[in-house]
């Protein structure tokens, strides 16, 4: 498990590595077969992306090869989805998280022999959709809510 996560530098230094993308695709098919198609030629391409505003028709989010996707259940268009990869889903858990609001979206990743070695077995990542307002907190999701969301 170690050499998954394991990456080197030139001068020889030892990291653990998640690579992890976040990207505001607006609604675009485009943008998201764009930025999918420029992890093929990566190294090391992302374990989880994290989209705000993904395409999207009649709920279903696009596909990708090597990508297992997931978005907050209907109604409505999605706003945040979490994209998994097959290879990271191959050698740890990961489940998802839906919270009261569907701006908000989180995956729980664990490894019972621990993550990055480290005792700590599991790690959430979450991926919030905020959306500026005219009144405070001057955004749709506070910050706030989002923390009581994750305790």
């Amino acid at each position: 498990m170690e050499n998954f996560f394991t990456r080197y530098t030139d001068s020889g230094a030892v990291f653990p590595s998640f690579p992890i993308v976040q990207h505001n695709c607006l609604g675009s098919w485009d943008v998201f077969l764009s930025l999918f198609h420029s992890f093929t030629v990566l190294p090391h391409p992302p374990l989880l992306v994290a989209i705000q505003d993904p395409p999207s028709r009649r709920s279903v989010l696009p596909t990708f090869p090597g990508f297992m996707s997931f978005a907050p259940p209907p109604p409505g268009r999605p706003r945040v989805a979490i994209y998994v990869s097959r290879t990271l889903n191959h050698h740890l858990s990961c489940s998802t998280v839906f919270h009261e609001s569907s701006d908000m979206i989180s995956v729980d990743v664990f490894s019972p022999e621990g993550l990055f070695g480290s005792p700590h077995r599991s790690l959430r990542i979450t991926s919030v959709y905020l959306l500026p307002t005219n009144s405070p907190p001057y955004r749709s999701v506070s910050p706030e809510r989002v923390f009581s969301f994750l305790s």
